[in-house]
């Protein structure tokens, strides 16, 4: 009797050491997962007076990160080449649904107030096999082929995914970033929304408020 209390005691004691093994093993991730996160600015969804959550970016009011990508036709355009211009990033996909529904609206306005000094650049975050040129061509073809069929006369620059990091990570698509004519972003926006706010932080963009 005693020796199966014994017995029973260690059992306990080697259960109990393992699950304390295993929590400090997981804390011990959940920390470092953390530290990781918490090394990139991401943005955030917050909670406001309206019904929708408003996305918070850590690039308010801060100069939009320059970047050097490539069109469709292999030209390296710079988001610097625009500085005086009032510049909508809109970062998309050819497998988005909503940027479906987003890109004529944005279309719409971009031919409306690019006599005011607006423009947009369209970066597309579809995947790119950058180390297998067959299917790198096959990837930029379908990407043509889109842009085509929505008749999008914007630049789109390729490669969006190596910009998540300076963007504060693109989890949702679309995303996009409105700069005044400094490179200043004053506006943002993550999912789709509406195109009276997409006009909105354009005039906000181009300085005429509201």
């Amino acid at each position: 009797m005693k020796r199966n209390t014994v017995v029973l005691s260690v059992v306990l004691l080697l259960l109990a050491a393992f699950a304390w093994a295993g929590w400090a093993n997981w804390e011990y991730r959940k920390q470092a997962a953390e530290l990781r996160a918490a090394a990139v600015a991401r943005g955030e969804l917050v909670a406001t007076s309206s019904d929708a959550p408003q996305f918070l970016s850590p690039l308010m009011n801060k100069p939009a990160p320059d970047f050097t990508l490539q069109d469709l036709s292999g030209k390296k355009v710079s988001l610097s080449s625009y500085k005086g211009k009032a510049v909508l990033i809109n970062f998309w996909a050819t497998w988005c649904a909503p940027c479906k529904i987003e890109t004529p609206w944005i279309i719409d306005l971009r031919n409306q107030y690019a006599a005011q000094g607006f423009e947009v650049l369209g970066i597309s975050a579809d995947d790119l096999d950058l180390n297998d040129k067959q299917k790198l061509a096959e990837e930029k073809q379908q990407i043509a082929a889109t842009v085509q069929q929505m008749h999008i006369p914007y630049p789109v620059l390729l490669n969006g995914d190596s910009l998540s990091q300076s963007y504060g990570g693109l989890d949702e698509l679309p995303t996009s970033f409105f700069l005044d004519r400094n490179g200043t972003v004053v506006a943002t926006q993550i999912g789709l929304t509406s195109k009276d706010e997409l006009e909105g932080n354009i005039r906000k963009a181009l300085g005429a408020g509201k």
